[in-house]
């Protein structure tokens, strides 16, 4: 599948999507989210793919919305605040919640800026890798007035404390990636011409693993923090139930016995 906004280039079991409008700091266009979602929804129906990496074309990750889209417009007596919340309920948060439920493990390498939303975006995978280079900015509420959205309040707390999220959030201050990976914002930070090909190696290594369970990773760590220690250990069991009638669970057994690798199929 072609899509006018992003390439996807496949290697191996990995799909690598680089959003593709470096002339606006990949910003989030009605007409890219639309092709984000459907990369998705395409990803999640091909077995074959077994991790995904979300990148940027050019000089940014991305610039979060583009308030300069043509095609973004109120209707007719349609309020602004009706707008706004339309076009996040129809759109932004579709594309968001179609990386972050991807059935593969997802690696997000962010070159250059992740501001507003686009830091939500950045946020979103398993795995969030940056060039040394890169920089994060929260700026919804300082510069325009609104919170952080298509999941800027549940990811920025749940990786730093709400300490630090609240102070991102209200101040809108750029961190560098130095300081977002010690605050654990993200998870690594490399020299900007190693970025791609780092991203690329932890998805192919993702790729190898057991991803059923690596999904299941990240379903009990998303619900962890809404949940009692009683409710997440029972949560841990039903996991461990599901997961140790697979194939992937007998062949570590088996590679743990005959000391090999083990050789997982996702299944």
């Amino acid at each position: 599948m072609e899509f006018e906004n992003l390439v996807c280039v496949r290697e191996g079991r990995v799909l690598a999507v680089s959003m593709n409008r470096p002339a606006k700091l990949n910003s989030l266009s009605l007409a890219l989210l639309r092709d984000l979602a459907a990369a998705a929804r395409m990803i999640g129906d091909d077995a074959s793919i077994r991790a995904a990496v979300l990148t940027g074309v050019g000089r940014g990750f991305c610039a979060g919305a583009d308030l300069t889209d043509p095609e973004a417009r109120p209707d007719p007596g349609e309020s602004l605040g009706d707008y706004v919340a339309t076009r996040l309920r129809r759109f932004f948060n579709v594309a968001l919640l179609g990386w972050a439920n991807l059935p593969v493990p997802t690696v997000v390498a962010v070159n250059g800026i992740a501001a507003g939303a686009g830091v939500s975006l950045a946020l979103a995978g398993d795995i969030t890798v940056a060039a040394r280079s890169a920089t994060f900015a929260v700026l919804f509420a300082p510069k325009l007035g609104l919170v952080p959205d298509m999941g800027g309040t549940h990811f920025l707390p749940t990786r730093i404390g709400v300490a630090r999220a609240r102070h991102l959030a209200l101040t809108g201050e750029a961190i560098d990636a130095e300081r977002a990976v010690h605050s654990g914002l993200i998870a690594e930070v490399v020299d900007d011409d190693q970025l791609q090909a780092r991203a690329q190696a932890l998805a192919a290594q993702l790729a190898d693993g057991p991803t059923q369970a690596f999904i299941a990773v990240r379903n009990l760590m998303n619900s962890g923090s809404a949940h009692t220690l009683e409710q997440q250990l029972e949560l841990e069991a039903a996991a461990q139930q599901r997961l140790g009638g697979t194939a992937d669970f007998a062949e570590g057994l088996a590679a743990f016995r005959d000391k090999r690798a083990p050789r997982f199929a996702g299944r």
